[in-house]
């Protein structure tokens, strides 16, 4: 028998698989789905009647979004400004995913991933960058990589069970609602941390990185997102808890050291840092309720990173190299916290909002070099309109960094993606709003507007209209 499920990915998108066991044979992989009736995406897990375990599966996505922007007032420009006369940049992205199961309550998954293209201005230059789409190492021609590649073992509880439905990296499956969950191998962070129903996917919801993700939460990844590491969930009806270590890089923003045998072309710069030495480390609490039939959950999110990082304030104190971050390099930690809200207020309506903090006196490792931000959104379904499977999202974010972080910045220092050479601060600010609607089955396209003011925390630069289009297809 041949089985057809289909799950909502965000307001204005679904999801068709088709599952088979392994003597079975795919027939069909897109299908209308039916009308969606929430103003975001449905959690994976749904209590339903028991379905047969999935044997294996396998989906492909593809994503390609071009971003611009028109010139911009900006007096100077550095060595990792977002360059002032305007620009057009794309991205491409393609994934292969297959899964398979192993033994009882034991998964294997593995992620092909391609892609090619520049972020603007190389990625640099705005630290709630507008493209989540957009790796730190920019390509002309495509480039590929296994960026997953891990094991899940569950281990049922008793009790009240539940259905986990197919996905890109789920088998379709019922499983104890109390379980502990065990995933090692190569993956993402954010496959298990700090997720959102609203603003968590650049493929198919906002674009920008610091609604994806939490800004502050410098979370382990080589530069394209993903390392080596271990989680443990342990998941009861209405809470989670989770706890995750992880490889950090030995160089900042680059490869992890298993890029050496599974990134194409070889990068020879590839490498961890000791593996007790360079470590990430990540803790997710998750609380979950309903009003009045409305999901709400939210998430309290602590972490610590210890690397060989540089000191902002002891490059400023040091008058020969005063912007000169890397010099100052030794065995330091960085925290921080983070608080991840989501509530359905109306059956086609959702709120979201992130709030985060990081010490601020280390320089960013791996994804942003911002020590405060908040973000509040909305996002709605369209079956108020008569488009069920459209959505419309709008949301603001405002980041920070602290007085040394400031200081580093004065004196001409560079950091991940900022770096005009001077500063004049301010808390940067953005307004992001998209709206993702339905083209033919599971082809989906977008529009998308994002306004930034004070980028790189600059004054004297900016404000800048950012507008993108996007197209993503997957089954």
């Amino acid at each position: 028998m041949i089985n057809i499920y289909w799950r909502p990915l965000s307001a204005g998108l679904a999801l068709i698989t088709v599952s088979a066991s392994a003597s079975e044979v795919i027939t069909n992989a897109l299908a209308d789905p039916p009308a969606l009736t929430g103003g975001g995406p449905k959690p994976a897990v749904e209590e339903t009647a028991e379905i047969q375990p999935q044997n294996w599966n396998w989906h492909v996505q593809n994503t390609d979004i071009v971003q611009g922007y028109p010139a911009f007032h900006a007096p100077y420009s550095g060595p990792n400004s977002l360059p002032p006369g305007g620009e057009i940049r794309e991205t491409v992205s393609l994934d292969l995913y297959a899964g398979i199961r192993l033994w009882r309550g034991a998964e294997a998954h593995v992620d092909g991933l391609t892609w090619q293209g520049f972020g603007l201005g190389n990625t640099e230059g705005v630290e709630g960058f507008p493209n989540g789409e957009a790796v730190k190492f920019g390509t002309q021609v495509p480039n590929g990589t296994l960026a997953r590649l891990f094991i899940r073992q569950t281990i049922g509880l008793g009790g009240e069970q539940e259905t986990i439905r197919d996905d890109e990296l789920d088998l379709a499956s019922t499983e104890d609602v109390s379980r502990l969950t065990f995933t090692i191998g190569r993956f993402s962070a954010k496959d298990i941390f700090d997720n959102n129903a609203y603003a968590n996917d650049p493929r198919t919801q906002f674009m920008n990185w610091a609604l994806m993700a939490n800004a502050t939460w410098d979370y382990p990844m080589d530069t394209v997102g993903f390392t080596t590491g271990a989680a443990v969930e342990l998941n009861q009806r209405k809470w989670a808890l989770r706890y995750g270590f992880f490889q950090e890089p030995g160089i900042k923003n680059n490869w992890t050291a298993e890029d050496q045998y599974l990134k194409w072309p070889v990068d020879n710069s590839a490498g961890d840092g000791e593996f007790w030495h360079s470590w990430a480390m990540v803790t997710e609490l998750e609380r979950r309720w309903s009003i009045n039939t409305h999901p709400g959950t939210i998430r309290l999110l602590a972490f610590d990173n210890e690397a060989d990082m540089g000191s902002y304030q002891e490059a400023v104190n040091n008058p020969a190299r005063p912007a000169d971050v890397a010099a100052t390099r030794a065995y330091r930690f960085k925290y921080g916290f983070g608080l991840n809200f989501e509530q359905e207020v109306m059956r086609d309506v959702g709120l979201f909002s992130r709030l985060g903090w990081n010490d601020g006196r280390e320089e960013g490792w791996t994804f942003t070099d911002i020590n405060y931000s908040g973000s509040l959104g909305l996002s709605i379904n369209g079956e108020s309109w008569r488009r069920p499977d459209d959505t419309f999202g709008l949301a603001g974010v405002l980041s920070g960094i602290s007085h040394e972080n400031q200081q580093y910045l004065e004196a001409g220092g560079t950091d991940i993606l900022d770096g005009d050479g001077a500063l004049n601060y301010g808390w940067e600010k953005i307004i992001e709003t998209y709206y993702d609607f339905k083209i033919w089955k599971a082809v989906h396209g977008a529009l998308d507007y994002q306004f930034i003011c004070n980028p790189a925390f600059n004054r004297d630069r900016g404000p800048v209209s950012v507008f993108g289009a996007r197209l993503h297809w997957e089954f």
